[in-house]
């Protein structure tokens, strides 16, 4: 077999320009897919991570019988919220976890009624870490010690036709269906351009939310922020026996509705990906090809020598397959170098900022990852079309008459 390979390698160079070309585009191919790669992370980064950081965190964490409850969202206080909150800021992945208290109200002005979600906060936790505190366009942040004021989105201020320093009613529900009612003001307005999503929360302190909803010193979830997308399965799986009596849910169960937009974003890069290794694969076939026609008598030699066809067909294959291997080892070096650059200078897409509601999220530059995510993947996939591609040009060339072969001009 070593034979094979050093006969095969020496064949691939005897035809510099040739090589060079497949291998080119065998490179071009893997360095584009990586860059879409590297694209695509770059967008969940931008949009689809910092929404997960305007709904609520990658994973919630709730009481035994949350997800069960015919209510949507029933309050029932988590029987040790701090021990959720210890056990969750010790694991890596972890960036913050903090404790809420989450239930469903009726906002009302004299613009009309509004159903609204009423979440009490830890304001100084939370603050590093989701989009609401760094998006406060008018009037300030809440504090740890509000009590009766808010923090309302400009959707739902505009919908209202409030301001900072306003009051309204609010009226949420207590537990035991009881229904609590408050006059709020308004302490501050954010605006993260998500306009559906701001006319349907409102923020108020932690401590306000337990006073007003009679759950002294307790909570009915726990919010925690990951460093990145993808890490939410390894994060349950440890936290789950570290936290019994507990339920846990990821962003993908909580948020289907973005979990169904990246599943589409995945489709797609498939069809693109598939279109892409296609179109080198018949680049390849077609050089190969070439090469057969243009070494018939070459071939006819190695018969007469007394190479028997399948052995004739094993050297083309492992000729294709050498070919693949210079080329994903360029396509790897070029794609590193293409998105390294690009993680670092950054893509502009904030035109685009209005062509969806995730797309809003998108403030200033998309900053694409090395593009590594898939790579074993796509380096087999390559690997494989450019076998398949050499698959017919090694048979011909197995068929081939040793002593018409010898006489091709």
């Amino acid at each position: 077999m070593n034979l094979y390979f050093r006969l095969a390698w020496r064949n691939i160079w005897r035809h510099r320009r040739r090589t060079v070309i497949v291998a080119l585009a065998i490179s071009l191919t893997l360095a584009m897919v990586m860059f879409y790669d590297g694209m695509v992370a770059g967008f969940e980064d931008a949009i689809y991570g910092n929404a997960i950081k305007v709904l609520g965190g990658n994973i919630q964490i709730h009481a035994d019988g949350y997800q069960v409850d015919g209510e949507q969202t029933p309050l029932l206080p988590l029987p040790d919220d701090q021990a959720a909150v210890k056990a969750a800021l010790a694991q890596p992945q972890v960036v913050a976890a903090s404790r809420r208290i989450n239930t469903s109200g009726l906002a009302t002005s004299r613009k009309g009624a509004f159903a609204v979600g009423i979440i009490g906060i830890e304001p100084e936790l939370e603050a590093p870490v989701y989009l609401i505190a760094q998006n406060v366009t008018q009037g300030r942040y809440l504090k740890a010690g509000d009590q009766d004021m808010l923090l309302i989105g400009k959707g739902l201020a505009d919908a209202m036709d409030i301001q900072v320093g306003d009051r309204f009613s609010l009226s949420g529900r207590a537990p035991h269906q009881q229904i609590k009612t408050r006059t709020m003001t308004v302490v501050g307005i954010y605006d993260v351009g998500m306009a559906d999503i701001e006319k349907r929360t409102v923020y108020m302190s932690l401590a306000n939310a337990q006073e007003m909803f009679d759950l002294k010193g307790q909570s009915t979830e726990v919010v925690v922020a990951l460093k990145q997308i993808g890490q939410e399965p390894e994060v349950i799986k440890a936290l789950q026996p570290m936290l019994p009596g507990f339920e846990m849910a990821s962003w993908q169960t909580n948020y289907p509705d973005l979990e169904s937009a990246i599943q589409t974003k995945g489709g797609a890069m498939r069809i693109f990906e598939v279109i892409i290794l296609v179109s080198v694969g018949i680049g390849i076939l077609n050089l190969l090809l070439m090469a057969v026609y243009e070494r018939t008598r070459e071939i006819g030699l190695l018969a007469a020598l007394g190479l028997k066809p399948g052995q004739i067909r094993t050297l083309f294959l492992i000729e294709g397959a050498l070919l693949g291997i210079v080329g994903v080892v360029a396509g790897i070096g070029l794609g590193l170098l293409i998105n390294f650059t690009m993680s670092k200078v950054g893509m502009d897409f904030g035109q685009f900022s209005s062509m969806t509601v995730y797309t809003a999220l998108i403030r200033d530059k998309v900053y694409t990852s090395l593009g590594l995510e898939k790579i074993g993947f796509h380096v087999a996939i390559i690997l494989v079309v450019t076998i398949l591609a050499a698959l017919y040009p090694a048979s011909e060339a197995a068929r081939q008459e040793p002593a018409k072969s010898l006489h091709y001009v």
